[in-house]
């Protein structure tokens, strides 16, 4: 009988034991994003922005203490993979929290995996408004724009430039692109300008052509993409290739053409136009330090994808420090109209939608530079809240 009371106590002092250095220990963050295929260069600054940031929280006694361990799984923008990535991630590397995804797909099915496992998750990257909006998840929240936010940017900046302007719009056939779509064509409609059409094109595409007899007999001044990556350089290069860019102003997302892929798009980008909420042009000197930081360590400018990445992080740091703990509850409760300092200025978590509030600008490439040219304010450009969940 006294063996089994020893063997008992044993137990329990080894099971106390071994909480209080699992809180003493590293907290894990599950880097979840597109490392290969169409959306590798975006994947790439995540990484880079996401090791940055926890160099620099770890350097400075990291988050209550604890070092942050970070651990990478490529969702290749593929929803079922991002499933597999993420239960992975949480069941077996033990992440407290998964971030970086790209897709909107992936992003809305890793949404439903972070409530499973009574977990956070979020993304820096992905447009859907859908993601906070009638799909939000309580476990699930958006540090950068949406899709809306980007839109009321550019559609702001296009009233003024090209009044009354006749559009095309085009994006990749999946969320994100559809959902860009109409953002942008019910901000611009609504500041007088004319649809003239649409198409959505697969990921992936090599040859644009096939859609160009429907851009031409719409007859745009304008011609908005949506689609991202080598995705935009092909469809952009081609464009030019056939003779549509005469006359057309060119506008788009803010992953459309970026740090990473401005090189490959060559002079079919100069001119480009976009809604963002990032540029490497924003005096400050929070982002005059990110800048400088960034290029000693990558040789390259970071791009919106990287600046919202780095800023996710402290994010979550801010958050967990408030809460004094990474309790799920805790941290969500943490979370509500937090503010937190990034290199794009201050944001705020709108606490009914979890979506990021933040300055958005027009952004024009002029000679290879990224240019600002015009600036919404955060409650003009956040749009209404539309999640009903939580």
């Amino acid at each position: 009988m006294k063996f089994a009371k020893s063997v008992l106590v044993a137990s329990i002092l080894g099971a106390v034991g071994f909480s209080a250095q699992a809180q003493q220990g590293p907290i894990k963050i599950g880097i979840l994003s597109a490392f290969s295929g169409t959306y590798a260069g975006i994947g790439q600054q995540n990484r880079w922005a996401h090791e940055m940031a926890a160099r620099e929280i770890n350097a400075a006694g990291g988050i209550l203490g604890r070092k942050i361990e970070l651990v990478f799984e490529d969702e290749e923008a593929n929803p079922a993979v991002a499933t597999q990535k993420a239960e992975k991630l949480y069941q077996v590397d033990k992440v407290e929290f998964i971030t970086g995804i790209v897709s909107s797909g992936s992003s809305l099915a890793v949404s439903q995996v972070a409530e499973r496992n009574k977990k956070f998750a979020s993304t820096s990257v992905s447009y859907a408004d859908s993601i906070t909006g009638d799909r939000c998840s309580p476990n699930f929240f958006r540090a950068s724009a949406r899709a809306y936010m980007q839109s009321a940017a550019l559609a702001s900046w296009l009233s003024k430039a090209r009044p009354n302007a006749s559009v095309f719009f085009s994006g990749p056939d999946y969320e994100m692109g559809r959902s860009s779509v109409a953002a942008i064509k019910a901000a611009t409609t609504a500041l007088g300008a004319k649809a003239v059409g649409e198409a959505f094109t697969p990921t992936g595409a090599q040859d644009y052509s096939t859609y160009f007899g429907q851009i031409r007999a719409a007859k745009p001044n304008v011609i908005y993409m949506a689609q991202s990556g080598n995705d935009a350089v092909r469809m952009l290069t081609q464009l030019n290739e056939f003779g549509l860019a005469k006359g057309v102003t060119f506008i788009g997302s803010a992953g459309a053409i970026t740090g990473q892929n401005i090189g490959a798009a060559g002079k079919s980008a100069e001119g480009f136009v976009t809604g963002v909420g990032y540029s490497p042009e924003l005096d400050n000197p929070e982002n005059k330090k990110f800048v400088a930081a960034f290029r000693a360590a990558y040789k390259a400018d970071p791009d919106v994808f990287g600046a919202d990445a780095y800023g996710v992080l402290y994010l979550y740091k801010a958050a967990v420090e408030k809460a004094g703990s990474v309790d799920t509850d805790r941290v969500r409760t943490a979370l509500k109209d937090l503010k937190w300092s990034t290199p794009q200025g201050v944001k705020t978590m709108r606490g009914g939608d979890h979506q990021a509030m933040q300055e958005m600008y027009a952004v024009q490439i002029q000679s290879g530079q990224f240019k600002v040219i015009g600036r919404v304010a955060p409650e003009d450009a956040v749009g209404p809240d539309m999640c009903t969940r939580f």
